[in-house]
């Protein structure tokens, strides 16, 4: 399925994006991939995989995990196609590439999240503390609204400006902290920085590239209506393995005396020159699955 437009960054965005460590887009896909995805969500997180194939994260489980816990699934793109429609589309590949100044990208992981209604809060952090596992540490996220989203309805925050700082650590506690700005505070006490937070506010659709240095979090949703997102991390096509960290879940792909990233696995999305891994055509319209077969 081809999308309905194609997306694409303007110059003064592609600004804003280099000032501010982000930039808020109203529409970045179309209304009918939105409502796949949504269709989408109630299945997953009951652990039923159009793919056949087990996300790499699957972080919260009915019965298991509170019901005020957000929900999030990592690599849905592996185990639903109306997922890989959209956070493997080769515009966001495009504008990723563009705002990280990339030959090309490729797809480090996707988040699929799910914030009920009285949702706790994400903590603030760095996407690319949990990239050491990869060189270069980079990555420019494109978080994709699926719900209206408001101030008050636990929608994502950023920090403007928090892209210059320094890289900080993973955080101690992601999901639901009693202080969700605990570790933001002492980054901005260290770089001698204010905290300038910018609620993220787009129709279903809508959404924001930010760099993978930018602290951003979400507080808990007092709407009435979830808030459901995509999100796609992305990375340079160039990356590498590392030879110092290990990832304890996603160098579990790499090979034994190589450093390179399977495109199987790390599919790039778009390059400079009109490449995109050959696998995504077929995979994306159903013509071959994770077997092999249709």
């Amino acid at each position: 399925m081809q999308p309905v437009s194609e997306f694409e960054l303007s110059a003064a965005q592609i600004a804003s994006f280099d000032e501010d460590g982000f930039v808020v887009v109203d529409q970045i896909v179309d209304p009918e991939l939105v409502q796949r995805a949504l269709g989408r969500f109630e299945p997953l997180f009951a652990g039923e995989f159009e793919t056949g194939l087990y996300p790499d994260e699957w972080n919260w489980k009915p019965g298991r995990d509170a019901p005020t816990l957000t929900r999030q699934i990592c690599n849905g793109w592996k185990s639903d196609r109306d997922i890989a429609r959209i956070v493997l589309r080769e515009d966001i590949g495009r504008a990723c590439g563009v705002l990280g100044r990339w030959p090309g990208t490729r797809i480090s992981q996707d988040n699929v999240l799910w914030k009920p209604m009285r949702g706790l809060p994400l903590g603030f952090h760095q996407d690319a503390a949990y990239d050491r596992w990869a060189v270069p540490t980079e990555w420019v996220s494109c978080w994709i609204a699926l719900d209206p989203t408001t101030a008050d309805g636990g929608t994502l925050e950023l920090v403007r400006g928090s892209h210059r700082w320094r890289l900080w650590d993973m955080i101690e506690n992601f999901h639901g902290p009693d202080d969700p700005e605990f570790e933001l505070r002492i980054a901005a006490q260290m770089e001698n920085s204010a905290i300038d937070k910018v609620a993220v506010e787009v129709p279903p659709g809508g959404g924001v590239f930010h760099s993978g240095r930018t602290w951003h979090g979400s507080g808990v949703n007092l709407a009435d209506v979830p808030r459901r997102s995509v999100v796609a991390h992305c990375t340079t096509s160039e990356a590498r393995f590392s030879s110092d960290e290990v990832g304890y879940i996603y160098s579990r792909y790499k090979k034994f005396g190589s450093s390179e990233m399977d495109e199987s696995y790390f599919p790039i999305t778009w390059r400079h020159d009109g490449y995109r891994s050959p696998f995504l055509a077929d995979y994306l319209t159903e013509a071959v699955g994770w077997a092999g077969i249709a």
